[in-house]
């Protein structure tokens, strides 16, 4: 699956270059949609196109995926860089870039969306041919749309495909309400559970399992705290992938490390949908730099070693069980550095001011397949945005809020029933084998919500998850108080529950204003 595709699709100064596993061929420059959509192979290069956008350092490739690892209790910032600091002290500024970058990425993946959705309109096939592939792209819109609505709560929703004719009417649109843009979500997304097959050639392919389970991460969300009406569609929807999971070829991987090996992770079945990158930088940004922002500085590895950017505080360390295999996977508490094996306790000892004597993040660092450039930039991970694990938490957290707690207990504990199995990972880059241990134990009583987000913390953790469990469920109070994993951020305030709209769209666009509410 990992060959070098690309894809050349330029309409309505809308330029997109992919790298992943989907495939598409080069269909040079279209002079229209209705010139272009003929058959449903002109769909699914537009879906490709759409989704190649979130295969880019301005969407995951790092401006998101960091933002929302520092904005967590999960991630401390070892650097200086202003940007960062906003969002690692919540202190973000309408003109952050980090923002404004992903914000258009975001938007550019939205607008092929469109694109496919309006131009399937012309291709003159019946329903049940072009309807799958075209689904793809109401997934992608869906899948887009949330992470904004999320981040920003009321936004421009835009659904129409950009053309001469209204591009510059579109300069001038005014915010949804997060409510009617989870409406339109949902029906975007149960277009395509409807449609899409039950597996695809690949993970980074939409199929029903992933507007399903993405649906039941939607309804969790839109719950919040008290909502037992959308908990229970968050459960239903969950529970539905779990009972049809040998239909959709779903499970948990045997061994968590699998999850982060960009060498065996196309053989797992445990990724429901994935954003796969495979070894090229492509122009536009596109490519990966996750692994040198959470990598260790002077590490031997990866032609250079790590940044030291996003760093765990040592409290991330030191308050997870040790006997948890998760732990040895998820963090880096030693490394080669200069020919020699150092501790954390020691990782200062590169010289470098922004180096750090704490374990630092492993996930993306000690497996990232074979890399285009050097500290690990342009690799060859697959990120899952959703894996079955998550489906089996989202079902455990709703049961909790619907009164059935065997479903609870027995969601919850076949998470940490995988995470006892061990398995082969790097300690200190040596390779080790974890044997299996009593922790975490099976939970016997009665399970609350809370035990459910501190297993999503662990299992999760470094994935772009955390900030948006503290955000549903209005955590920050406690998550950065003086309890917290980072201590006291003093600038916390329910406002940050939401991210400033960029400055320069409002510049643009004054019918986005007012921004946000304390920005």
């Amino acid at each position: 699956m990992k060959a070098y595709k690309y894809l050349f699709l330029l309409f309505v100064s809308l330029g997109i270059v992919s790298c992943s596993d989907l495939e598409e061929d080069p269909v040079g420059l279209l002079a229209s949609p209705d010139d272009f959509f003929q058959t449903t192979d002109n769909i699914q290069t537009a879906v490709n196109g759409s989704l190649t956008h979130a295969i880019n350092e301005k969407f995951w490739g790092r401006k998101l995926s960091v933002a929302l690892m520092l904005r967590s209790d999960m991630v401390d910032l070892a650097s200086n860089e202003t940007r960062r600091v906003e969002n690692n002290e919540l202190t973000t500024l309408a003109n952050n870039g980090m923002i404004s970058e992903f914000w258009l990425k975001t938007y550019q993946g939205i607008a092929a969306a469109n694109q496919a959705i309006k131009g399937a309109e012309s291709v003159n096939v019946p329903a049940e041919a072009k309807n799958p592939v075209t689904a793809q792209a109401y997934f992608a819109r869906a899948f887009y749309y949330f992470h904004l609505v999320r981040q920003f709560g009321d936004i421009p929703y835009i659904s129409e495909a950009l053309t001469p004719d209204n591009t510059a009417q579109m300069g001038t649109i005014g915010k949804t309400s997060a409510e009617q843009v989870y409406e339109n979500i949902i029906a975007d997304l149960q277009f395509a559970k409807t449609w899409l097959p039950n597996t695809q050639a690949s993970r980074a392919i939409p199929s029903k399992a992933a507007a399903s389970s993405y649906l039941a991460l939607v309804y969790l969300t839109m719950a919040g705290t008290n909502d037992t009406a959308n908990f229970q569609k968050a459960f239903d929807e969950a529970q539905d992938v779990i009972l049809n999971k040998g239909v959709y070829n779903l499970d948990l991987d045997p061994d968590f490390q699998n999850l982060f090996n960009a060498d065996v992770i196309d053989s797992s079945i445990e990724p429901i949908f994935a954003l796969d990158y495979n070894n090229f930088e492509a122009p536009d940004n596109a490519y990966d730099q996750i692994a040198p922002m959470t990598g260790i500085r002077g590490d031997d590895r990866n032609s250079g070693g790590g940044w030291s950017v996003a760093v765990p505080s040592l409290e991330v360390y030191t308050t997870w069980n040790a006997q948890d295999y998760r732990r040895a996977v998820s963090l880096d508490d030693g490394a080669s550095i200069n020919g020699n094996l150092e501790l954390y306790t020691n990782f200062t000892v590169s010289g470098h001011q922004f180096a750090k004597n704490r374990p630092y993040i492993a996930k993306y660092t000690r497996f990232p397949g074979a890399f285009a450039r050097g500290n690990a930039r342009a690799t060859s991970h697959n990120y899952s945005m959703m894996r079955y694990a998550e489906v089996l938490l989202i079902a455990a957290e709703a049961a909790v809020e619907i009164n059935e707690p065997e479903f609870a207990r027995t969601y919850l504990n076949e998470v940490r029933s995988r995470a006892r199995m061990g398995g082969t990972t790097l300690s200190s880059g040596v390779e080790v084998t974890v044997t299996g241990s009593a922790e975490p134990a099976d939970h016997t009583g009665t399970v609350t919500a809370n035990d459910v987000l501190e297993e999503r913390r662990l299992e999760l953790a470094f994935e772009g998850k955390r900030w948006y469990d503290i955000v549903r469920r209005q955590l920050g109070a406690t998550a950065f108080g003086a309890s917290g994993l980072e201590g006291v951020k003093p600038d916390f305030s329910p406002n940050d529950y939401l991210m400033p709209l960029p400055a320069d769209e409002l510049a643009r666009n004054p019918n986005l204003l007012p921004n946000n509410p304390g920005y």
